[in-house]
């Protein structure tokens, strides 16, 4: 299974912005994209732009968010047919500071999920624990808990399109990272669940790690069995992190 290497840009970057570090990324990541699957995920505003700036490379353009239905007056929403338009190939959905901030609840991620699969888009479904959660002993219930709804009735034929990223709550924007060995736990753990709700299908599911990532303790977590790539924040903002990242990830 290729690394992935995902950028969520989150609310940063006006349009030329955006366009000028997809720009960088894309010029310096030629050798590396044979090797590794890079993703970036711009601001809803900035998606065909950066869209436009990439489509001669082998970058993928993704949204960080999406509404579960095709149309209607959800004013401020976007759909999936929308992302699709705009150059999307992925979604991230589920993310942390959409449950946390905008309290999205786990029945919400499985019908965007529902929708992504339905529009064609892969999404990057998001599952993770606070610290409290984790301090308290329950990271593998609320994993638990956040997969199986996500994925509630979602056909197996699906799951060919389906990424999973771990971020625990506590390490994302905090400087914080789960140890190697944590981040593996987790990753293990979400393996079998996948494995005893697809069987063999599930085997294909890349499963990425978010947490503070940085180009000091990616080649660590890479190594990781069952670390498949990384889903990268503030990293992702600068050019020479994420292409030193995207390295990395070629050479493991």
């Amino acid at each position: 299974m290729k690394k992935i290497i995902a950028g969520n840009w989150k609310m940063h970057k006006t349009i030329p912005e955006a366009v000028q570090l997809a720009g960088a990324i894309a010029e310096n990541t030629d050798v590396s994209a044979r090797v590794v699957d890079i993703i970036i995920c711009p601001a809803f505003i900035a998606l065909n732009s950066v869209s436009e700036k990439i489509k001669e490379t082998e970058i993928s353009l993704g949204a960080q968010n999406m509404h579960y239905q095709e149309n209607g007056a959800y004013t401020g929403e976007c759909s999936g047919a929308m992302l699709k338009s705009a150059g999307c190939k992925y979604v991230i959905l589920g993310h942390s500071e959409r449950r946390h901030i905008f309290k999205e609840q786990d029945w919400e991620i499985n019908t965007k999920v529902s929708a992504a699969f339905r529009e064609g888009l892969k999404p990057v479904l998001c599952v993770g624990e606070t610290e409290s959660e984790r301090d308290t002993g329950l990271t593998n219930n609320v994993i638990e808990r956040q997969l199986k709804t996500a994925l509630k009735d979602v056909d197996i034929s699906n799951i060919e399109s389906l990424l999973i990223a771990y971020e625990p709550v506590w390490a994302i924007g905090t400087g914080r990272t789960a140890t190697p060995e944590q981040a593996h736990d987790a990753h293990e753990f979400i393996r079998q669940l996948l494995y005893a709700m697809y069987k063999d299908a599930s085997q294909s599911v890349p499963i990425l790690y978010g947490g503070s990532v940085k180009p000091d303790n990616a080649h660590d977590l890479l190594l990781q069995p069952n670390i498949d790539g990384a889903l990268v924040g503030g990293a992702s903002l600068k050019a020479d992190s994420f292409i030193e990242l995207v390295n990395i990830a070629a050479t493991e």
